[in-house]
C-alpha cells in the first residue's frame, strides 16, 4: 500500500471531475466568446485596411492629414491641443477696424499667406501703395518680396531661431551686414567674409566666416561652441533689410497690429457668438465667413456712422 501514490490518484480523480465540470460550463458560453473574438478580429482587419487606403491617399495627394468628420478641415498648428478647423485670414483697416479682405483656407500655418491676403486688400482700397502689418508667423522672405513687388510695404517682425539662438549664443541680428564690402561685422568687431554658397528653397544662400579671427577671439564662447562661427545670407535678403529699416522708423506699428486685427475676431466670437463654424467643407465655410464678415462690417458702420446718416448716404 502506497499512500502517497493513492493520494496522488485521488487528487487526479478530483481534478478530472473539476475539469469535466468546467468544460461543461464553458461549453455553454464558449460559443458566444469565440463569436465575439472573431468579430473583433474582423473589425481590426477592416480598420487596418481602411488605414492602408488612407495612407495611399495621403501619398497620392501629398497631404499630411485626413479628417474623418470634415475632409477639408485640418488640425491647426497654432493650438497646443487638438483643434480641427480652418484658418481664417483677414485684412483690417487701422482707422475704422473694418474687414477689407477675408479668406478661409485649410493651411495649418500662416507662413506664405501674407501676399495673397494683402494684394486683394490693396485692390479693394484702390490705392497705389499700402502698409501691411503681420505677426512673426507670416515671416517668409519670398512672401515679403512678393508684397514689395505688388506695391505693399510689409511690416513683419523677424523671428530669431536656429541652433545658435537655442544654445544662447549671439543672434544673427547682432551681426551687421555691410552691402558695400559684402561682409558681416561680428559682435567682436571682426569681419566675416563669404566662403561658400548653397541653395535653399531655390534661393542662393551665401555663407560667411572668419576662422582665423574666431580662433583668437576672447568672446568666442558667447558666439559658438565650435572652432569658428558662420552666418548666412540669402541672395534677396535686402528686402528684409528694407523692412527692418521701416520697422525701426515706426516701432509702435507692431503693437498697433494687435489692437487692429484682433478687434474683429473678438467681436465675432464674443458679441456675435460665433466661436465655431456651423458648416462643413471649405467652400461652405468660406461662404459662412463671408456672411459673417459682411454682418460685422454692417454693424461696425452703424456704430461709426449711425443709422440716419447711413440711410441718407444710401439715398443720395
Amino acid at each position: 500500500m502506497f499512500r502517497p501514490q493513492r493520494g496522488r490518484l485521488e487528487w487526479t480523480c478530483i481534478n478530472e471531475l473539476r475539469t469535466d465540470k468546467s468544460d461543461g460550463t464553458e461549453s455553454a458560453t464558449g460559443g458566444s466568446r469565440v463569436k465575439n473574438l472573431a468579430e473583433k478580429i474582423t473589425a481590426i482587419r477592416e480598420r487596418r485596411e481602411r488605414y492602408k487606403d488612407m495612407l495611399v491617399e495621403l501619398d497620392q495627394t501629398g497631404e499630411s492629414q485626413i479628417s474623418l468628420t470634415d475632409p477639408d478641415s485640418r488640425a491647426m498648428a497654432a493650438h497646443t491641443r487638438v483643434a480641427v478647423g480652418y484658418n481664417v485670414q483677414v485684412t483690417v483697416d487701422a482707422k475704422h477696424k473694418l474687414i477689407v479682405e477675408q479668406q478661409v483656407t485649410n493651411q495649418v500655418v500662416d507662413m506664405g499667406l501674407l501676399a495673397q491676403t494683402a494684394e486683394p486688400a490693396k485692390e479693394v482700397l484702390e490705392v497705389e501703395r499700402i502698409a501691411v502689418v503681420a505677426d512673426r508667423g507670416y515671416f517668409k522672405i519670398e512672401d515679403i518680396e512678393a508684397c514689395e513687388k505688388a506695391g505693399v510695404d510689409p511690416y513683419v517682425p523677424r523671428p530669431q531661431r536656429g541652433p545658435s539662438v537655442r544654445a544662447g549664443f549671439f543672434r544673427k541680428d547682432e551681426f551687421s551686414y555691410d552691402p558695400t564690402s559684402d561682409n558681416f561685422l561680428c559682435p567682436a568687431g571682426q569681419r566675416l567674409h563669404s566662403y561658400s554658397s548653397s541653395l535653399m528653397r531655390g534661393l542662393k544662400k551665401i555663407n560667411y566666416r572668419n576662422s582665423q579671427a574666431c580662433r583668437d577671439c576672447a568672446i568666442r564662447s558667447q558666439c559658438t561652441g565650435n572652432q569658428f562661427r558662420s552666418v548666412s545670407r540669402l541672395e534677396n535678403e535686402a528686402v528684409l533689410d528694407r523692412m527692418q529699416a521701416r520697422i525701426a522708423q515706426r516701432p509702435d506699428i507692431l503693437d498697433q497690429r494687435r489692437e487692429t486685427v484682433e478687434h474683429p475676431f473678438g467681436t465675432i466670437k464674443q458679441w456675435m457668438n460665433q466661436g465655431a463654424f456651423l458648416m462643413r467643407g471649405l467652400e461652405k465655410v468660406r461662404a459662412e465667413f463671408s456672411l459673417t464678415a459682411l454682418a460685422y462690417n454692417l454693424r461696425r458702420v452703424l456704430n461709426i456712422v449711425g443709422l440716419p446718416d447711413l440711410i441718407a448716404a444710401l439715398e443720395a
